[in-house]
């Protein structure tokens, strides 16, 4: 299905009568339609048509949204009448398709840019930061979480904690951040800033940075070990949940293992999601290798779930790496805790949350921090490719549709744990409220760096040695990554049921 024809008639009205005069006898002539113009218009409707079949088959709320019905047409024609008049792709996803309480559903006329986004792949300048309101104020101000290792901002004099609340020269506010940070502006500079008595105050230091790119970021940050009393703490900050990174996780691990630890904190106070595969090694791990342990099951629409059977509802603790995605099927150099520290804060989502859902009905979670984002959903990307089911595979490119290059990444399942816990909409709550401190962010992996400093103190048992008061809050309104929705995924590793439903069918 490619064009489709709208026929515009165009009618002039001849009306003819003769006089009134009642001495005169009437003739009526009847009124003559006179075809003046006709115009053809000649609509796409491809990417509407991969928008309508995909969503009505795998979206998550089909059956709340009447345009996505079953029965919704009684025709062909009347099926590619109405795609013909939503003539903007976009405006026809969002207002007519998307359900209201759809959150995490996302797109791009570029199905590679999603394929990228989910390996760690981004044009980046490498800085990732978050951003909060100046108090009192619309202005807002920027402060460094980490520098990606290899980018822009790695060779420039930025880091950790650093503040920022202009660029190139406009003071940040709520109305113009997004468009100076997130624009087209492959290249900026920021106005930096510092504590001044308790505010934050501008200063003449200026760092200009360029997005590059193809910058690939490693998700493991950082990975250490602690000595504190008769304890060996095993630290670990991973940033995304990224397929092929299996293997140097479980790497991680036997070093944790080689140096005897026997507590781990886990750091996911930044990760926003991604690979829900990655996400059941992580969890295995951590607690253990028993493949009968079922770690969170997928709950589909009402279409789907009636076809599946548990082999594609169910996710089971895992043994090895797995072999997909450059992966060596390791087995698992497993902990086999029994309790485990969890840095998650309001950047934590999706495959973050889902460790440690799945994890709480087994061990005991400490979760320190702040209460996470509550994406309890997970997504497919899928392109046009009727054959494949429209489900994006690597292997299958040649087969997408040259005139559609569009990529949607729609909800098409929630989670819940072995519990049925799925309940987390509006977040995890922490068991220990410990904000970070815009100024005292310290050092990510050092012993002092206060969540983590939090973490040792509970594993130690001596909660009342330290002070932890706040001076100044990041209470995040954005954040380099939570401004793009594609980062807070939970990428399904379960295949999905294949769509080959002609759109010449749908009668």
């Amino acid at each position: 299905m490619k064009k489709f024809f709208l026929s515009l008639l165009c009618l002039g009205l001849i009306t003819m009568s003769c006089s009134n005069d009642d001495n005169d006898p009437v003739v009526e002539e009847e009124e003559i339609e006179n075809p003046v113009e006709e115009e053809t218009v000649e609509v796409d409707i491809e990417v509407q048509n991969f928008f309508w079949q995909t969503l009505n088959l795998y979206y998550f709320w089909q059956g709340d949204v009447p345009d996505l019905a079953d029965d919704r047409f009684d025709t062909q024609t009347a099926y590619e009448e109405y795609l013909a008049e939503n003539d903007d792709p976009v405006a026809f996803l969002e207002n007519d398709l998307l359900f209201s309480e759809d959150r995490f559903t996302f797109y791009s006329d570029d199905y590679t840019d999603l394929v990228n986004s989910s390996a760690g792949i981004s044009k980046s300048n490498g800085l990732q930061f978050g951003l909060g309101l100046i108090s009192g104020t619309e202005d807002v101000f920027g402060f460094v979480e980490y520098v990606v290792k290899d980018s822009d901002a790695s060779s420039k004099d930025i880091k950790r904690g650093d503040l920022f609340i202009g660029v190139d020269g406009q003071t940040l506010n709520i109305d113009n951040y997004i468009e100076l940070l997130f624009g087209d502006n492959d290249t900026y500079t920021l106005n930096m800033a510092d504590i001044v008595d308790g505010g934050i105050s501008p200063s003449d230091k200026k760092v200009t940075l360029t997005k590059f790119e193809g910058l690939v970021e490693d998700p493991i940050h950082v990975n250490t070990v602690i000595t504190s009393g008769d304890k060996k703490i095993g630290y670990l900050m991973y940033n995304q949940f990224v397929a092929g990174s299996e293997d140097a996780m479980n790497a991680v691990f036997a070093d944790f293992i080689a140096q005897g630890v026997n507590e781990l904190v886990l750091d996911l106070r930044y990760n926003p999601g991604g690979r829900g595969s990655t996400a059941s090694v992580l969890a295995s791990l951590i607690k253990g290798t028993n493949t009968n342990d079922l770690l969170y099951r997928t709950v589909y629409n009402a279409k789907l779930q009636a076809e599946f059977d548990s082999s594609l509802t169910d996710n089971y603790f895992v043994s090895t790496t797995g072999t997909t995605d450059g992966n060596s099927g390791a087995a698992l150099n497993t902990l086999n805790l029994s309790k485990v520290y969890i840095i998650a804060t309001e950047a934590s989502a999706s495959a973050s949350e889902l460790v440690m859902v799945g994890l709480e009905p087994y061990i005991d979670v400490v979760h320190i921090g702040g209460t996470t984002v509550g994406k309890n959903q997970g997504s497919v990307l899928f392109v046009d490719d009727p054959e494949g089911g429209n489900v994006y595979d690597a292997d299958r490119v040649d087969n997408i549709n040259p005139n559609v290059q569009w990529g949607l990444q729609p909800i098409i399942s929630r989670v819940e744990n072995s519990a049925g816990f799925s309940d987390y909409v509006d977040g995890l709550i922490p068991d220990i409220e410990l904000p970070e401190d815009v100024t005292n962010l310290g050092v990510l992996g050092d012993a002092n760096e206060p969540l983590l400093a939090r973490a040792i103190q509970e594993i130690n048992g001596n909660g009342a040695k330290r002070n932890f008061d706040v001076e100044l809050p990041a209470e995040i309104v954005s954040s380099s990554k939570l401004h793009n929705p594609r980062n807070t995924t939970l990428l399904l590793n379960n295949s999905v049921p294949l769509a080959k439903i002609p759109v010449t069918e749908k009668k």
